[in-house]
């Protein structure tokens, strides 16, 4: 299979699951005033347990590797060698987090941040892209009358003669089409044809009772003036909008688009992103042992990205190596550059001094919500790209995408936002103190007329998969937690249109 069949598989295997860089970012200053105006109550206390967990039981912040002399310095200039004597590593003063949701506006809003591109793609090559434009009909449809079913075009009131031998087919005929239909005449005609000039209406084969030896046509039920004819124009105008801009391009879209003249779309392009992995106690292979541990994040990250609309490359392991970082970072040309681990203050955790040091803008530094406190966002340059560090744990991770990256992307690809909508949840859910929580939850159908509800799923801590891989959905639960039988917003996964409602096998 060849790069670009992969990729076009994957694209189809994400539409089944449901399905160019942007030129120009926003002002920092917007991004700036968001965050100070909206920094939300932190404690010390309560970042420094959440970042020990997110270093424990899973991939981590990071906890093995590199030593201090590895560490990016925040006083090195980009370009300059390391300094070979470097100033032991000081855990920086951490930054007010922002609320749960005021982080997910600034990473769509740094999505928007300018005018997409567009390129014009043949129909083979659009599907999972999303529309640039809207898409407008190039003609009427249907772009002439035509038969609905199979039977006979009739001029006037009955019986008809007609001429045996003689039939209209679709793409067939079409002189015979051309010429008018006199009064007390009928021809035979086959769904998808065009309808001669002067039809009355069409008779549907099993309707119409033929006298071979008279050359008569009757019908056994009553006519109706334009039965069973496809007039032109029925289903649109050319001219008229068809599906707006933002649209992702399904087989469905493809079929429209097609029947309405066009052999290529505009779109615009799907989002390069770059997948770093970070950790020098990751695995790509094999049981764990010896205090290492498998890489779950590599082989997560990427189908989901995908699903979300991106184009991604294959994961990169970096191991906890500073300068490593700092190289993929200046060397990559993606849009979006997604890391994994590092995030937090530990002696190996490098994300922060590398984009210290390299000038990035940090648009969010850490989110009140478990799991996934230290999350970040930043934007490397006023002309991109932008990084998103994923905490290490596998779900701590899941809720970063899911907080910043699926935003960003959706902005950056041209998607609407994801509409946000409410269903009840049929169990108590405790809550954080004073941040929000994001609890894996399966849909499921009310039973003898009761509503359609969310239950929780079990298995749930920051370093575990089971739940989020029996999920089809993530519940938004404000500090405090909630009773069951109250409302709660629900953040669908990529998958999840697809996937029937379940009564799962994990709560």
């Amino acid at each position: 299979m060849t790069g670009d069949d992969a990729e076009e598989l994957a694209v189809e295997q994400a539409l089944a699951l449901v399905g160019g860089r942007n030129q120009a970012r926003g002002r920092a200053d917007d991004q700036a005033g968001d965050r100070a105006n909206d920094q939300a109550r932190h404690r010390a206390d309560d970042r420094t347990g959440d970042q020990a967990g997110d270093r424990t039981g899973g991939q981590k912040g990071s906890q093995t590797g590199s030593q201090a002399g590895d560490q990016m310095p925040h006083n090195q200039n980009p370009g300059e060698p390391a300094d070979p004597h470097p100033a032991p590593y000081t855990t920086p003063s951490p930054a007010p987090a922002l609320p749960w949701d005021r982080a997910r506006a600034v990473a769509a809003r740094a999505g928007r941040g300018g005018p997409l591109a567009v390129v014009r793609l043949p129909l083979d090559r659009a599907l999972g892209h999303v529309l640039a434009e809207p898409l407008a009909a190039l003609t009427d449809l249907p772009s002439f009358d035509t038969s609905a079913m199979d039977g006979w075009a009739v001029a006037g009131p009955g019986p008809w003669t007609y001429e045996e031998g003689v039939s209209l087919l679709a793409g067939v005929g079409e002189s015979l089409a051309a010429d008018r239909l006199p009064d007390g005449t009928a021809v035979r005609i086959a769904t998808g044809a065009r309808t001669p000039a002067d039809t009355t209406a069409v008779i549907r084969s099993e309707h119409a009772h033929v006298d071979e030896a008279r050359g008569l046509l009757s019908t056994r039920r009553p006519v109706v003036t334009g039965q069973d004819i496809r007039p032109r124009g029925q289903e649109c105008r050319s001219g008229d909008e068809l599906v707006p801009a933002g649209t992702v391009v399904t087989p469905a879209v493809l079929g429209l688009a097609a029947a309405a003249g066009y052999d290529a779309l505009p779109a615009v392009p799907r989002p390069r992103v770059d997948v770093l992995v970070l950790g020098d106690e990751l695995l790509a292979a094999g049981l764990p042992h010896d205090g290492l541990i498998r890489d779950a994040l590599g082989p997560m990250l990427g189908p989901w990205l995908r699903a979300l609309g991106a184009e991604v490359s294959g994961p990169r392991r970096l191991g906890d190596d500073a300068e490593a970082l700092r190289e993929a970072l200046t060397s990559s040309d993606a849009d979006l550059i997604v890391t994994t681990g590092g995030t937090a203050s530990g002696p190996v955790d490098h994300v922060h001094p590398v984009l210290a040091a390299l000038g990035a803008e940090l648009l969010v530094d850490g989110v009140t919500v478990r799991p996934g406190h230290p999350m970040l966002l930043a934007r490397l340059a006023p002309d991109g790209p932008h990084l998103v560090g994923l905490p290490g744990n596998p779900l701590a991770a899941v809720s970063g995408l899911l907080t910043l990256a699926e935003p960003l992307l959706a902005g950056l690809a041209g998607r609407p936002a994801q509409d946000a909508y409410r269903a009840l949840v049929h169990a108590d859910v405790s809550g954080h103190p004073h941040d929000t929580r994001l609890v894996p939850v399966v849909h499921r159908a009310g039973r003898a007329g009761g509503r359609d509800h969310v239950a929780p799923l079990r298995y749930n801590g920051p370093a575990m998969l089971r739940g989020i891989a029996g999920a089809d959905g993530l519940a938004v639960v404000p500090a405090g937690g909630v009773r069951s039988g109250t409302e709660v917003e629900i953040l669908d996964l990529p998958w999840a249109p697809a996937t029937p409602w379940t009564e799962g096998c994990f709560t």
